[in-house]
């Protein structure tokens, strides 16, 4: 079966989100490249995107949350887009109380998580990096959607 890895793009805080997104979910990062690995004379990168992050990658369960900065010449990210959410499907309604109190803090719950009139339990928010999440419990798919 296919996974789906969401890929989110930051305006140069890449680095500084995937930390706090690393003290929710835990484990450690599968990959961090940045911009300065790759510069060569075909790629040059600007002395003030060197250090930015071209790719970074968090295993959370058995998908992967990855990552980049959006270069300045590339213009910025939209850190107000609601096109697109990252769902997470927990397996318990511990670990989704969990998950939706530690990354929801400093940002903004759109709706707090609680039974849904859908059977499952679930909330939304923006994180304090902009990002949209919706964090799932469902009884009956036990975090196997």
């Amino acid at each position: 079966m296919a996974q789906i890895n969401p890929h989110i793009n930051f305006n140069g805080n890449a680095e500084e989100a995937f930390t706090f997104y690393k003290s929710v979910f835990g484990g450690e990062f599968a990959m961090i490249v940045r911009f300065k690995d790759m510069s060569s004379p075909e790629f040059p990168v600007a002395e003030n995107e060197a250090n930015k992050i071209m790719h970074i990658a968090l295993p959370v369960g058995k998908n992967v949350l990855m990552a980049n900065d959006v270069p300045e010449s590339m213009g910025r990210t939209n850190e107000n887009e609601n096109r697109s959410k990252i769902s997470i499907s927990a397996e318990s309604k511990e670990e989704a109380d969990k998950l939706f109190k530690g990354l929801s803090e400093g940002g903004k719950v759109e709706m707090t998580i609680a039974d849904s009139p859908w059977g499952s339990y679930f909330g939304m928010f923006r994180d304090k990096y902009g990002i949209e999440w919706m964090v799932d419990f469902d009884p009956k798919y036990n975090g196997q959607l």
